[in-house]
C-alpha cells in the first residue's frame, strides 16, 4: 500500500507494477501538493557556487531513461532535453561562474554572443549557459498517471487516516485492505507521522507565478535569480521562493510583489499573471532523502524528502526501493532512513 500520488508515489508504483508486485495507492488530489507545482527542471549544477548536484552523474541519465521509459508505457512524452541561461545578478555570481569553469567545466558554457537574448530580457553582466538540463512535464504526468491507476483498479481516491491503520504480527489492515507493508510517499504529511517523526525533517514554503508570455521563445530556461521555465504553450513557471519560517501555506503579497517586480525588471515583452501559488517542500536538513524501512515497524516504509530534488531522485531511489522489497538490491546507504536507526527507536 502507497499513501500519496506525487512524483514518489507514482514512481514506486511504476516500478512495483513493472515488477509485478500488487498495490493500491491512496490519494487525495491536492492541487497546492509540491509535486504538482513543481517546476519539473533537473539541473545538474546547484548553488551560488555552482557545484555540481548530489550524485548527478547517476541520476540525471537514470531520470531520462525512466521518463522516457514511462512516456512509451503511457504513450505520451513526460522529458525533454533543455538548456538554462543564467544570467548574472552580480559581479560575485559572474565571478563564482568563471571560476568554476575554469576549476570544472562540466556541464558549464561561457555566452559568447553577450547580446544573444537581449530582445527579450535585460541583463548588465552577460551569461553563461548550463548543458544539458532535463525538463519533466511534472503535471502531465501524474495526471496521465493518475488516470492509468484509476482505470486498472489500482487507486484508492480519499483522505488517508493513519488512526484506521492496525499492524498485526503478519500483515497490516487499513479499512478492507491488507498489505504486507505500507509506503509513505506522501510529502510533508510525514513530518507529523508518529513513526517518522523524529526525522530530520526541514520543511520549507516555496511560491511561484504561471506567466503567460507569448513572444519569448520556449526552449530555455531563463535565469536571474529566479528562473522562467516552459511550462504550456506561451505560459512560463516563475519561481521560486524559499522560506524556511512561514505561518501557514497560503500565497502571499510580498512574493508576488517581488515576482512582479521581478518581471517588470528583467522582462521586455508583456506579459499577464495567470495563476499565484505555495506548497510546502519536504526536504531534509541534510539534503538527501528519507529511504527505506522503519528498524523497529518492518513492514513501514517511507519515500520521502526530496525537497527540490524530486524530478531526479525520485526515479532513481523508488526503482532501488523496489529492488529492496524484491530482494533484489538495496537502498544506497546516504540515502537509507537506517543511518537514523538510533533516532528512529528511541522510545521518547
Amino acid at each position: 500500500m502507497i499513501v500519496g500520488q506525487g512524483l514518489a508515489g507514482t514512481w514506486l508504483s511504476y516500478w512495483l507494477h513493472k515488477a509485478g508486485v500488487s498495490f493500491k495507492l491512496i490519494d487525495q488530489v491536492n492541487p497546492d501538493g509540491a509535486s504538482l507545482r513543481a517546476a519539473g527542471l533537473i539541473n545538474p549544477v546547484t548553488g551560488r557556487r555552482l557545484v555540481t548536484t548530489w550524485m548527478i552523474d547517476e541520476l540525471m541519465p537514470f531520470a531520462k531513461n525512466a521518463y522516457q521509459e514511462i512516456g512509451d508505457f503511457l504513450k505520451e512524452n513526460f522529458i525533454y532535453e533543455i538548456s538554462l541561461i543564467d544570467f548574472f545578478p552580480t559581479v560575485q555570481m559572474l565571478q563564482a561562474f568563471q571560476k568554476r569553469y575554469e576549476e570544472d567545466p562540466a556541464y558549464l558554457y561561457p555566452g559568447e554572443d553577450r547580446e544573444k537574448y537581449a530582445e527579450w530580457l535585460r541583463y548588465d553582466l552577460g551569461w553563461g549557459a548550463i548543458h544539458p538540463c532535463q525538463l519533466v512535464k511534472v503535471e502531465k504526468l501524474l495526471m496521465n498517471w493518475r488516470i492509468w491507476l484509476r482505470e486498472n483498479n489500482y487507486l484508492v481516491e480519499s483522505f488517508f487516516d493513519l488512526f484506521k491503520l492496525k499492524e498485526t504480527s503478519k500483515e497490516l489492515e487499513y479499512s478492507d485492505i491488507r498489505t504486507s507493508y505500507i509506503i509513505f510517499c506522501d510529502g510533508k504529511s510525514s513530518a507529523q507521522n508518529p513513526y517518522f517523526n523524529k526525522l530530520p525533517f526541514a520543511l520549507n514554503k516555496g511560491e511561484a507565478l504561471l506567466v503567460e508570455i507569448k513572444n519569448l521563445p520556449d526552449d530555455k530556461v531563463y535565469k536571474k535569480g529566479m528562473s522562467l521555465v516552459p511550462y504550456r504553450e506561451n505560459i512560463f513557471w516563475l519561481g521560486s521562493s524559499y522560506e524556511w519560517s512561514f505561518d501557514n501555506d497560503y500565497p502571499s503579497e510580498k512574493f508576488r510583489k517581488y515576482a512582479e517586480d521581478w518581471l517588470n525588471n528583467n522582462l521586455k515583452l508583456p506579459y499577464s499573471i495567470l495563476d499565484h501559488f505555495a506548497s510546502i517542500r519536504p526536504a531534509t536538513l541534510e539534503r538527501r532523502p528519507f529511504v527505506g524501512f522503519h528498524p523497529l515497524h518492518s513492514k513501514m516504509g517511507m519515500l520521502n524528502g526530496l525537497g527540490t530534488k524530486g524530478c531526479s531522485l525520485a526515479p532513481f531511489f523508488g526503482k532501488q526501493l523496489v529492488d529492496k522489497i524484491k530482494d533484489d538490491g538495496n537502498v544506497n546507504p546516504l540515502a537509507d532512513i537506517n543511518r537514523f536507526e538510533r533516532i528512529l527507536t528511541r522510545l521518547t
